[in-house]
């Protein structure tokens, strides 16, 4: 038996050796019982393609997502390079170096296939406040986008109804990993208006700036992270907005939608919420589908908010260490149709404090 038992082991770390670019923990079982294996693999080797194995989550469905593959990049370091190579559709993959202030908001709209990563500490800050000139970029009708290894910074939270550091309109087969997202105007990072086969990995939200009172929005703490689905009247994202949050990090700072959910099929896993400022965290709203799934809560209020509407919640697996508040689904929320790599929850703090956010050199191996 315990020969049976290590050669288990062996095959099962030789399997994930191969679908994984990364030190993984991840979940096995023998004889009914769950283990944690540590898999050890190559790391830090150059992918053009923005990945080593298959993009996890609903970003592989639909066809997959490459980006901009192996085309040649283009380095920039200011803002009139940043907006000239993304607004050229022939530019397939942007290199960004150093932080570059965004002067006006970033327009990416109508294209297909490309890569926008980050070298390491490469950084977009926006300094702006007003409802039309906030906001750090607008992504609208594009298809097949990878973007890795940014941070992404406003200048904190007011209520102006103003813009999001990053907002995804109406776009299909996005990844977007390693990245972090701090201090919005009206939040970090929405996905709305039909977007659909998303997937958002090992990124970071978080607030470290106070936030700002007074705004004609009327909400003197905005520090809402991330809204999916724009209203209950925007039935076009009924069969849309299918989207995963694996390993992802709400770090403190964040008051509320980590996400807040309209419609679609949302597949939150592996993730860490610590926010001790939290109103609520997950908000399941009108005709939301969520899959809350080995997930770890600590010091929050309200890890999962039922709110009215048709809401189905499967919460399985899930840690909460000294939260308040409902902690339970509803309901059965859908079964996702991919594989992905599940790390033991209690293996998922240590893992996301180390590796979520902009914490690569560059576009390398080692998501999943």
């Amino acid at each position: 038996m315990k020969i049976k038992s290590t050669l288990s082991v062996f095959l099962l770390t030789l399997v994930f050796g191969f679908a994984s670019c990364n030190n993984e923990e991840v979940t096995a079982t023998q004889n009914g019982e769950s283990s944690a294996i540590t898999v050890p693999t190559s790391q830090n080797l150059t992918a053009k393609v923005g990945n080593c194995a298959e993009v996890p989550g609903w970003a592989s469905q639909n066809g997959g997502t490459t980006g901009g593959g192996s085309a040649a990049e283009t380095v920039v370091t200011t803002y009139a390079q940043l907006k000239a190579a993304i607004e050229n559709s022939a530019v397939k993959v942007v290199k960004v170096s150093g932080t570059i202030t965004i002067t006006t908001r970033l327009s990416f709209q109508d294209q297909s296939g490309k890569t926008i990563y980050g070298a390491s500490g490469a950084k977009l800050v926006s300094t702006d406040q007003t409802q039309a000139n906030s906001g750090i970029i607008n992504i609208k009708r594009c298809t097949n986008i990878i973007i890795r290894n940014l941070i992404f910074e406003g200048p904190g939270a007011y209520d102006t109804d103003g813009w999001d550091n990053a907002v995804l309109d109406n776009c299909q087969n996005v990844w977007v990993d390693h990245c972090e997202f701090r201090d919005g105007v009206d939040g970090n990072f929405d996905i709305k208006n039909q977007s659909d086969y998303v997937t958002v990995s090992y990124t970071k939200f978080g607030y470290l700036k106070t936030p700002k009172a007074g705004g004609s929005g009327g909400t003197d703490d905005h520090r809402f992270s991330n809204l999916i689905g724009s209203s209950d009247g925007a039935t076009a994202d009924r069969g849309k907005l299918r989207i995963t949050f694996a390993r992802c990090w709400w770090a403190p700072g964040c008051k509320e939608r980590m996400p807040r959910v309209r419609f679609g099929k949302i597949h939150i896993i592996n993730s860490y919420f610590n926010s001790t400022v939290s109103n609520k965290c997950i908000a399941a709203g009108f005709e939301a589908d969520i899959r809350v799934e080995n997930n770890v809560f600590e010091g929050v209020k309200a890890p999962i908010d039922l709110m009215t509407g048709y809401t189905a919640v499967t919460a399985v697996g899930n840690v909460f260490t000294n939260t308040t508040g409902n902690t339970a689904g509803s309901n059965t929320a859908f079964t996702p149709p991919y594989s992905i790599v599940t790390l033991a929850a209690s293996a998922v703090k240590a893992d996301i404090t180390a590796g979520a956010g902009a914490t690569f050199t560059g576009n390398i191996c080692g998501s999943f």
